[in-house]
């Protein structure tokens, strides 16, 4: 288990962490118990620790996964990641470029919305 850091940078680099780890529980320590999970301008993905697993580990099940960063901004608690993600589709291995916005409140990330560009 990883100790939490507090500062929005560093609760954002352990979930990042975590993710390429496919270390689930550590990923969550990085959320709110109640965090909410949007995809950019739309839809609610996943709300909660247990509905944030259930999407987490459908896709650490892939082999390949892998999420590397580009660029990363800091503004007060927010956190912005620019990422290419590695994935397993069914026609194969791809990678997608995604846009990662990470809002952190109390030491943990209460919000976190997603853009994916394939």
């Amino acid at each position: 288990m990883i100790t939490k850091p507090t500062a929005p940078l560093g609760i954002v680099q352990a979930q990042l962490d975590a993710y390429n780890s496919k270390k689930i529980d550590d990923l969550l320590t990085c959320y709110d118990k109640d965090a909410e999970l949007y995809a950019l301008h739309g839809a609610l993905l996943a709300t909660g620790h247990a509905e944030i697993r259930q999407r987490f580990e459908a896709r650490f099940l892939e082999p390949d996964l892998h999420a590397r960063l580009i660029h990363r901004s800091v503004v007060g608690n927010v956190v912005i990641d620019h990422e290419m993600v590695t994935r397993n589709f069914p026609q194969g291995k791809g990678e997608v470029e995604m846009l990662c916005i990470y809002e952190i409140n109390d030491g943990r990330i209460c919000k976190a919305t997603f853009f994916t560009k394939n």
